[in-house]
């Protein structure tokens, strides 16, 4: 836990992906951009919900929180100093031995990668990585907004912490049981390491895929608001069964990704702009089977941090993410200015070559831009073409 972040927290998310026994509807019409390529995303359509053969996971949270209240969310939250306990190393004792508690080497290189991975966790006092801890934080998190529990047992093999096949859930334990420790670990965090010892598991850290690194724009959410949160995807087998808290959160909705964007899109449901991002780049890949593929070998090339820039215009506003155009050159990192860039020209009348956006016209009303290649293998989102839409010229490109 890194307490000398003046201006950030750090946090960590998980995007949980689990299948249904629905059989998919094959589109074998769709065209499909090459591993890593540059899609023309305007002309992309998101598929269908019979296209999906699974679900993900939203929380709703309470209209009381002081941070971004009614908004459906991925399971997640702020980092413990328990999850950077040294305590864990008992209960990943066989891994103690293995690099990166066999996690698996990232390729990007250090110097690249996000401060919330590259930190050196062990001048901090912790023997933990931030790439364990991160992954636990996600998994307690996930455990108490909505009772899932994603673990496996102590005395398997070290092979079988990295399948490549779908991620299952444990029912060995009694539901009751799981209640207790529940109520115990939204107590306190630190019973989380007591509850693993005791039913001798360990957080499913190998089925946590390293898929992005958002923080939270400045002049947004207020200067006690803001956040640099890891986010992993996770592949189960099966739809678990899920429990609201009933504090931070009061509604959980399982949907396919076209689902949850078009209920975004009819105002049914708010998304914060990350997820609205994700969720169109998981629209790529309607079956899971692909989906954890595509999450297992990318995670490996890396991440790029991500501070969207606030632009406001004249008919809305948009957020620029890294490799747009107009995204500046020096970005305020530290979180030290509260600062929108402002224009008064309209969202159309904006250069358009070099595009990574999300636009706005209205709260329920946006649309991702992009034309730039994506960085260390990842996808570019497919954003839905309008009833009448208005193609931006990129014959330049």
């Amino acid at each position: 836990m890194n307490t000398a972040l003046k201006h950030w927290k750090e946090a960590a998310t998980v995007i949980l992906a689990a299948g249904t026994r629905r059989r998919p509807v094959v589109n074998n019409l769709k065209d499909k951009a090459p591993f890593g390529g540059v899609e023309n995303n305007s002309k992309q359509m998101w598929p269908h919900r019979s296209e999906f053969d699974y679900e993900v996971l939203l929380l709703k949270r309470s209209g009381k929180s002081g941070f971004m209240p009614n908004a459906y969310v991925f399971p997640g939250g702020l980092v413990d100093s328990s999850d950077f306990s040294s305590d864990w190393l008992q209960v990943f004792k066989s891994f103690r031995n293995s690099s990166h508690f066999g996690l698996g080497v990232v390729k990007q290189p250090h110097e690249t990668r996000p401060p919330i991975f590259a930190t050196d966790r062990a001048k901090l006092g912790s023997p933990i990585p931030g790439e364990v801890a991160f992954r636990i934080c996600a998994v307690r998190e996930t455990f108490e907004e909505s009772g899932i529990l994603l673990v496996v047992p102590q005395k398997a093999d070290e092979t079988q912490h990295q399948p490549p096949t779908l991620a299952p859930i444990v029912h060995k334990y009694d539901k009751h049981e799981l209640n207790k420790w529940r109520s115990l670990v939204l107590k306190n965090p630190v019973n989380f390491i007591d509850m693993c010892k005791e039913l001798e598991c360990m957080p499913n850290i190998w089925a946590m895929h390293e898929w992005g690194n958002w923080l939270t724009p400045t002049g947004v959410y207020g200067e006690k608001r803001r956040y640099d949160t890891a986010f992993f995807i996770c592949c189960l087998q099966e739809v678990p069964q899920t429990m609201q808290d009933e504090k931070e959160i009061i509604h959980f909705k399982w949907s396919t990704p076209s689902e949850i964007l078009q209920s975004y899109e009819s105002q049914e449901m708010w998304i914060a702009p990350p997820q609205f991002y994700e969720l169109s780049r998981m629209c790529h890949f309607p079956l899971l089977h692909d989906l954890n593929h595509f999450s297992r070998e990318r995670a490996l090339e890396g991440c790029e941090p991500w501070l969207p820039v606030r632009l406001v215009t004249s008919d809305g506003y948009m957020l620029l993410l890294p490799g747009d155009e107009l995204y500046p050159d020096n970005p305020d990192w530290m979180g030290e200015n509260q600062v929108n860039m402002t224009t008064e020209k309209s969202l159309e009348e904006l250069p358009a070559t070099a595009l990574h956006r999300i636009e706005f016209h209205s709260l329920y009303d946006a649309t991702v831009n992009v034309n730039i290649k994506p960085r260390y293998n990842h996808r570019n989102p497919i954003s839905k073409v309008s009833d009448n839409p208005v193609i931006k010229d990129n014959s330049k490109l």
